[in-house]
């Protein structure tokens, strides 16, 4: 039986669903056991960053307990970056503006891919997310002998990163039905 572990690019999961699906109340846990089918799920890597103390109470509050929650997930193990600010004043208005990157998110996930395959801890890994910047991470795992799939939603996902994976799934609004938390 393929062995299979699912690598989620939290950020871009999150805005997508938030986008495409209205809502983002998903069981990640059911969501990777769908995807990999009647295969055998070793384990689910999850990606984000925690929220800066510079964001609402609220909003780090409903974070930490999506994490704890996640954390309570049976074979998901949850990994963490971190948010850094950036400064810039826009050409047109001249103004000063702010914009939270994530750092250490895509490397980690790059590395994780490409040195689980090298530990031989899958057969198959299924990689949510859409970002083109996982090309080169994606050929280096089938380089090892690994297959490696994509699943993504139409919108936003890289051609690079398509024609790079052996298989993509599209996700579509009706493959969540049975999902939702709430």
């Amino acid at each position: 039986m393929e062995r299979v572990n699912v690598y989620i690019d939290g950020s871009n999961f999150y805005n997508l669903t938030r986008d495409v699906l209205g809502r983002v109340d998903i069981d990640l846990g059911q969501f990777a056991a769908k995807l990999v089918g009647d295969r055998e799920l070793q384990r689910t890597y999850y990606y984000n960053c925690p929220l800066s103390a510079e964001h609402s109470e609220n909003a780090r509050s409903a974070q930490q307990r999506f994490f704890k929650a996640l954390a309570r997930t049976p074979y998901l193990e949850v990994r963490l970056g971190r948010l850094v600010k950036r400064s810039w004043n826009c050409e047109e208005c001249d103004h000063p503006h702010n914009r939270w990157m994530e750092k250490g998110v895509d490397m980690r996930i790059g590395v994780d891919l490409v040195s689980h395959a090298s530990k031989n801890l899958y057969d198959v890994a299924i990689l949510v997310s859409g970002d083109g910047d996982f090309e080169y991470a994606v050929q280096s795992a089938k380089d090892l002998g690994k297959h490696v799939e994509v699943a993504c939603f139409q919108r936003g996902r890289s051609d690079a990163l398509l024609k790079a994976s052996d298989v993509m799934h599209e996700l579509e609004p009706g493959f969540f039905a049975d999902l939702f938390v709430r």
